[in-house]
């Protein structure tokens, strides 16, 4: 065998279970199709600032253990409330609206709790007719990267009832902190795997630079990726296969502009776009006292922005913003960056969710098959996925499993 474990992906998940397994003194690889690592979560240093493309929060902190792994590594890691939910000084959305749109996204979540839906359907959960449905559609937008009638209320609940209230940030960038921790001598960048098989008592991958074979292998690629048939497989992953195409990734994108002048602009405050629209714009305006407005679409908003395309995109956001902070805005906006996730090669899209009724193929896609293949990556985690920290988790969980399995091979012989 050329190595004892060879890992599919270097994201949250593919480095994580790189550092388990070579510190178990396994000799590992990890293969990459793209030019970097990190996966989804991807900083970019522009006009003097880390920007987040992808992971940008440390979701539940009070729990995350990237947040200990950050501090540990010398990132700074800033515990200040998020402003998302807020609408600087009411503009374009008055208090009371506020208050009422906030209860209609909690009542809407309660009845997810007591009463769920037999459909199983999220979109069921809404009052019919409601006010502030189209308000709870861009919140689950951002959310979940899906409109409400893709979504399981089985799986939203999962997340819901394990999340915090406690989102923090890294000043240098959480895609920083994913790219720094990967074991640089063990990696090949730009090399697909273009088929996995079992072959005796190990697997053999054949990537775009020839072959290899492994003792085992950790598929540690996206959702999108493993139903695409991007990588193909042996007949018995199809299950997997069926898995993955149920948990598919939803979308959310970022757009980022600079600011310039003297824009009388307060930090860390927020608009939303249109609390009207449900492919609103949010806009979180100087990030940690940044000369930036970071702009939030997810869902159908994100996959409009997608497809107008980059020009426009930037247009109907600085056309939004005009709208909720005046027209005089414009002439201090420069758009700098924009993400376009569905169409990021070897990813696909942003997040999983699954599809109602799917929520349980979390389980299957976290299955190992015949001890020689596992699966990794945000899609496997019962109650952290859409994170990068249930990525990483993720990575250390079906690494444990190889190097229990590998222990188990070398004690029978």
């Amino acid at each position: 065998m050329d190595f004892d474990v060879a890992i599919v992906g270097a994201g949250a998940a593919g480095i994580s279970a790189t550092r388990y397994l070579i510190a178990k003194g396994l000799k590992t690889i990890i293969l990459e199709a793209s030019s970097r690592v990190g996966g989804r979560a991807w900083t970019i240093d522009i006009a003097g600032n880390p920007l987040d493309l992808g992971c940008g929060w440390l979701h539940s902190a009070d729990r995350n253990p990237m947040v200990g792994y950050a501090r540990e590594n010398g990132f700074k890691v800033i515990e200040s409330r998020t402003a998302w939910l807020d609408q600087w000084r009411d503009l374009g959305f008055k208090a009371d609206d506020q208050l009422q749109a906030k209860r209609a996204w909690d009542a809407l979540v309660e009845r997810m709790h007591k009463a769920p839906p037999i459909s199983d359907l999220a979109a069921d959960a809404l009052e019919p007719n409601g006010r502030w449905n189209a308000y709870c559609q861009s919140l689950s937008s951002y959310l979940n990267g899906a409109s409400l009638e893709r979504l399981s209320v089985e799986d939203f609940l999962a997340y819901d009832s394990s999340a915090s209230d406690a989102n923090w940030r890294i000043a240098e960038g959480y895609g920083k902190v994913i790219a720094a921790s990967v074991p640089l001598t063990t990696l090949k960048l730009s090399c697909p795997v273009r088929r996995i098989a079992m072959r005796g008592d190990g697997v053999e991958i054949g990537t775009e630079r020839g072959l290899l074979t492994a003792r085992a292998a950790v598929v540690a690629v996206s959702t999108s990726i493993i139903a695409s048939g991007a990588i193909e497989f042996d007949k018995h992953v199809d299950s997997h296969i069926e898995a993955a195409a149920d948990l598919p990734l939803g979308l959310a994108d970022k757009l980022f502009f600079e600011l310039t002048g003297k824009h009388g602009l307060e930090p860390e405050t927020h608009v939303l776009g249109n609390q009207n629209d449900s492919k609103t714009g949010s806009y979180y305006i100087r990030p940690l006292g940044r000369e930036l407005i970071e702009g939030f679409f997810g869902g159908a908003g994100a996959v409009a922005i997608e497809e107008m395309g980059l020009r426009a995109a930037f247009s109907f956001a600085e056309e939004q913003l005009a709208d909720r902070l005046g027209s005089k805005v414009r002439r201090h906006l420069r758009p700098i960056l924009a993400s376009c996730w569905s169409r990021m090669d070897w990813i696909g899209g942003s997040y999983s969710h699954a599809l109602p009724g799917k929520a349980s193929k979390r389980k299957t896609l976290a299955q190992s098959i015949e001890g020689r293949l596992f699966f990794a990556g945000e899609a496997t985690h019962p109650t952290d996925f859409s994170t990068a920290h249930g990525a990483w988790e993720s990575g250390i969980r079906a690494a444990s499993e190889v190097a229990a399995m590998l222990a188990f091979d070398i004690a029978g012989r």
